[in-house]
């Protein structure tokens, strides 16, 4: 029998209890290895994160195993805020996670937008974004004002992970992203759901 992937990122992260996930809602394993490969390896300072859940957690305790960094997500779902808020103190890891609620509101880029309220979010440089959220379903592009209503906050040089980027969404606001920003190098992953990787160099 295969082993269940979650159980071997438990195991990755010597964590004495079983990961909490679903099916439909929960990011696939490999994304959730290629964040926590990179956090180990970079110890980032600041992570913020579109959608809370699973991800939050295997953040969070990296966060604690590097001995620095925290995360903050943005959740407009007030139920699923509380929940992951719990989860953490679950795990003792609420310390290295903090879980905003962020009700979607309009915003006006090229056109009207639901996003997350960032009225919660505090001043802070940015050195790594994770992307699972909003939900594709509520618009066309959902996800794209993410990089425009943060790009301020980044750090100079700073790492954005989107999840689902195979869906032609994902795909279209990605190139909207690159044509816009000249300082964003793209990768593409072929992931269970496709994942694109920006590097922000402000630098250059």
């Amino acid at each position: 029998m295969t082993e269940n992937p979650y159980h071997e990122i438990q195991a990755k992260l010597r964590l004495a209890q079983p990961l909490p996930h679903t099916a439909d809602w929960s990011a696939a394993p490999d994304f959730i290895g290629l964040i926590i490969e990179h956090t180990l390896q970079v110890k980032p300072g600041i992570i913020v994160e579109c959608s809370s859940g699973l991800t939050t957690l295997v953040l969070a305790r990296c966060c604690q195993i590097n001995g620095r960094g925290r995360v903050i997500s943005l959740e407009n779902g007030e139920e699923y805020a509380e929940k992951t808020r719990q989860q953490l103190k679950e795990f003792g890891l609420e310390e290295y996670a903090q879980v905003l609620f962020s009700p979607l509101q309009k915003v006006n880029l090229d056109r009207d937008y639901d996003w997350y309220s960032l009225e919660a979010l505090p001043e802070v440089s940015i050195d790594m974004l994770v992307i699972d959220g909003p939900p594709g379903f509520i618009q066309k592009n959902s996800r794209y004002p993410a990089l425009p209503l943060l790009f301020d906050k980044f750090s100079e040089q700073a790492k954005v992970f989107l999840d689902d980027a195979g869906r032609e969404d994902e795909k279209e606001l990605v190139a909207q992203w690159q044509a816009e920003y000249s300082c964003v190098e793209l990768e593409y992953l072929e992931f269970e759901r496709g994942c694109s990787v920006l590097e922000i160099n402000k630098t250059n």
